[in-house]
């Protein structure tokens, strides 16, 4: 018998080194499809066959009921095809947010970047902004994919028409205007989907607007995917008795053509969305998951390679709460047939096989839906092996929360704050003159207001008056109220003290999440509860006039702050995001010269006598109905689109554009054709927008020059307009036909050059919803200044 053998010892330091190299990251991805060595032998594998094939490989390796249990968001696993469970469902709207359940704030990344909700970001008018909020949040999504903590499939952004100012998630919109909403689309999903762009060196300063990361989207593999929601004319969640799970949106071809339809086109035409989201509502007396002309327009005339989700839940309201359907299966069978892919919720889970075995549902159909789904998750390279040997693989915690995306954020909320008011020049203020400051309002001590609908765990809030502190230490504070419903002024007697022993005074009033938020619409559009009787109060009180600071997404009627002296400077900062007490005070002080644009109309109190549930964007003295939306409305307004003032003034000039184009003896000739105008039933020349119309041919350059009047650098939002210089029965009243974010030197000049494109941007729809372009004199407007256009045959 030997002796035993004795155990040799392995030194700590190479036992560690052994250890880490066996076990997996923190937060790595411990399970993924095609997984070495038992499962990377399937066809659907091989990355050399092209994704089509590979595809289809995956779904005939299915039986039914497997191929039913990827119909739902949570993605059941398939364990001896070695895939895991995959989650559909993460939000990203100005941040990767914890709304859906792909998202979990559990892990190695505990934050991330809450970037100003997008209705202040919109108000930059800076599409160069815009894109680089799009690719830092793509950046963090991904990093959080690769710790495990969400999916790569991001259901943002919002591209629904801020249409009535009472809208509880017009806030996490662009506004108002079907241009913007457009070119934000295809800004936002271009850049957030892009496999090419991201630097991790790169400064995201920006002045200008210039485009950067590449134009348009790319049908090909992708960093994420993104969706564009929700699909259609959805913009009203709570209001009345009518509520967005049962509100049928009776909507005019006409308005379908030019207002409610141009942002999902262009999102998926131009900014290649892999990804659209139906919304709950109907549409003329149908669902939108089942509005088969609806998802058949986007796929065969747009160009859509993506899948279709439902909101959530609504395919279970199609049978229950609308009752258009007569039982689950035909609920079911509405839905996949007219071209949706997944549900959002279990009802498919639960009634696809029944509807397969009544034979209102074939195995194409989820075949179908199948493809469309899987195409995606291919197209984003789940099915290539371990993500942490593919690009964008070394995406990590790193990424999350870097002093970079908190510089982007800061740019974000500059550009989009707006100066409303400024009399006798109050603003800036000069730290050396401010011997002692109060800020008076229930939002100006707390983090969790500054964010908005779908915020996610921000990475180092800051309060306003902690921001007003670092430049005005002795700062006080009082919040007058108990939260911003100020249902009561409780604490009105104490606000009023604080102020009147301070030199100057900060009133933070406007809206929260209380008052304006999903599945909750607002009915007034005054300052909640008592807000006013504490702004009064602290007029009053006050030694000075007051700086009025608004919060919220949604207009405001603050018709009484405007007219009252007391009241010198009224600035709107929206939901700031998680730098909001920085940026506010920047703003007050001068660090930066405000030139943000409103992207809504602001409207009186007397726009809540309008039905929310009116869909009409046209005017109709006949009945009283005023319109909606800059474009359309002929009542009172507060603030108009558009609306901002600047610590500079500014003036411009048209240097070049022309003054006629002629379409003889082009192809646009045999497209024109004549209808009766609103006046008098005058005939009018108008030319027919469509696939064949030559658009390209009709394009024009303007060049415009842009003079600084003050003492102050700054960027402003420079919006040209065009209106026709006659009256057209259903034409808007003025529309945007450019923008751009310009800078200029104190007492300097700038120049910049925008491409108007007439059949995107000066046209409108007839009344039977076909684009055309009225010929005759239109106007270019910027600001007081105007140029004459002649567009004739």
């Amino acid at each position: 018998m030997q002796p035993p053998r004795r155990r040799r010892k392995i030194p700590l330091p190479l036992l560690l080194l052994l250890l880490i190299a066996v076990l997996p990251a923190a937060g790595a991805h411990l399970n993924f499809p095609c997984k070495f060595p038992h499962f990377n032998s399937f066809p659907f594998c091989n990355t050399s066959l092209p994704i089509a094939d590979r595809v289809r490989s995956l779904i005939s390796l299915l039986t039914l009921q497997e191929k039913i249990k990827q119909l739902s968001n949570t993605a059941a696993a398939v364990p001896r095809l070695g895939l895991p469970l995959y989650e559909w469902w993460s939000e990203s709207l100005h941040g990767v947010a914890g709304n859906g359940p792909g998202v979990r704030f559990n892990g190695s990344i505990s934050t991330a970047t809450v970037f100003p909700q997008v209705i202040l970001s919109a108000a930059s008018f800076n599409r160069t902004l815009w894109r680089a909020l799009a690719r830092a949040i793509a950046i963090e999504a991904r990093a959080m994919y690769n710790a495990d903590q969400a999916g790569l499939t991001f259901w943002a952004p919002n591209i629904n028409i801020f249409r009535d100012p009472r809208w509880g998630r017009g806030q996490e919109t662009p506004g108002e205007d079907p241009m913007v909403a457009s070119l934000y689309a295809v800004d936002y999903v271009s850049a957030f989907q892009s496999q090419s762009g991201w630097n991790p060196n790169k400064s995201f300063f920006i002045r200008g607007s210039r485009r950067v990361l590449g134009e348009g989207g790319d049908r090909g593999l992708l960093m994420m995917s993104a969706c564009c929601k929700h699909y259609t004319a959805y913009d009203l969640d709570k209001w009345g008795n009518f509520t967005r799970y049962t509100f049928d949106a009776q909507v005019s071809d006409q308005d379908m053509a030019d207002t409610f339809q141009p942002p999902f086109r262009s999102c998926i035409k131009e900014g290649g969305a892999s990804c659209l989201m139906c919304s709950y509502n109907q549409v003329n007396g149908v669902p939108s998951c089942a509005r088969g002309d609806l998802l058949t327009e986007i796929r065969e005339q747009w160009g859509f390679e993506g899948y279709v989700t439902s909101d959530c839940d609504a395919v279970a309201i199609i049978f229950e709460d609308q009752k258009y359907a007569s039982s689950p299966e035909d609920a079911v069978a509405d839905v996949l047939k007219a071209g949706m892919d997944i549900n959002c919720g279990k009802y498919l889970l639960n009634h696809t096989e029944s509807a397969v075995k009544l034979g209102k549902v074939k195995e194409e159909d989820i075949d179908r839906a199948l493809f469309n789904l899987f195409s995606v998750l291919f197209r984003l390279k789940l099915f290539d092996g371990n993500p942490a040997k593919q690009k964008y693989g070394e995406l990590g915690a790193d990424n999350v929360c870097t002093k970079e995306h908190r510089q982007l954020a800061l740019e974000a909320a500059r550009q989009g704050v707006v100066l409303l008011k400024n009399e006798g020049g109050l603003l800036p203020l000069r730290r050396s003159n401010v011997a002692s400051m109060a800020l008076i309002g229930p939002a100006g001590n707390r983090t969790e207001v500054l964010g908005g609908g779908y915020s996610g765990v921000s990475c180092d809030p800051k309060t306003l008056l902690d921001g007003l502190r670092d430049y005005v230490p002795s700062t006080a504070f009082a919040a007058g109220c108990a939260n911003t419903s100020c249902v009561t002024a409780n604490g009105l007697k104490e606000a009023v003290r604080v102020a009147g022993a301070a030199e100057v005074v900060v009133v933070v009033a406007g809206l929260n999440l209380t008052e304006e938020t999903e599945d909750h619409d607002r009915v007034s559009l005054l300052l909640p509860g008592k807000q006013e009787e504490l702004v009064y109060a602290i007029a009053s009180a006050s030694k000075k006039p007051l700086i009025l600071v608004l919060m919220g997404g949604g207009p405001l009627d603050v018709s009484f702050a405007k007219e009252d002296s007391r009241i010198a400077a009224i600035i709107w900062i929206g939901y700031p995001g998680e730098v909001g007490g920085q940026v506010l005070a920047e703003a007050l002080f001068g660090d930066f010269n405000p030139g943000g644009r409103l992207p809504v109309t602001w409207y009186p109190e007397s726009f809540t006598t309008v039905p929310m549930n009116d869909m009409n964007m046209r005017a109709n003295p006949s009945r009283g109905y005023p319109g909606r939306t800059y474009r359309f409305y002929t009542g009172r307004i507060v603030y108009e689109y558009g609306y901002g003032l600047s610590y500079s003034s500014y003036a411009y000039k048209f240097l070049s554009a022309p003054s006629k184009i002629s379409l003889a003896n082009s192809s646009s000739e045999a497209l024109i054709d004549r209808e009766p105008a609103f006046e008098g039933h005058v005939e009018v020349d108008y030319l027919h927008i469509d696939e064949t119309t030559p658009c390209e041919d009709l394009q024009f350059s303007v060049k415009i020059s842009v003079v600084n009047n003050g003492d102050m650098e700054g960027s402003h939002a420079l919006l040209l307009f065009s209106r026709s210089a006659r009256s057209i029965r259903g034409s808007p009243k003025r529309q945007l036909v450019g923008f751009e974010r310009v800078f200029t030197t104190a007492n300097g000049v700038s120049v910049i050059e925008m491409l108007v494109d007439p059949c995107k941007h000066m046209s409108s729809a007839n009344e039977k919803g076909k684009l055309i372009l009225v010929l005759g004199t239109h106007i270019l407007m910027l600001g007081d200044t105007e140029h004459e256009l002649l567009i004739s045959n």
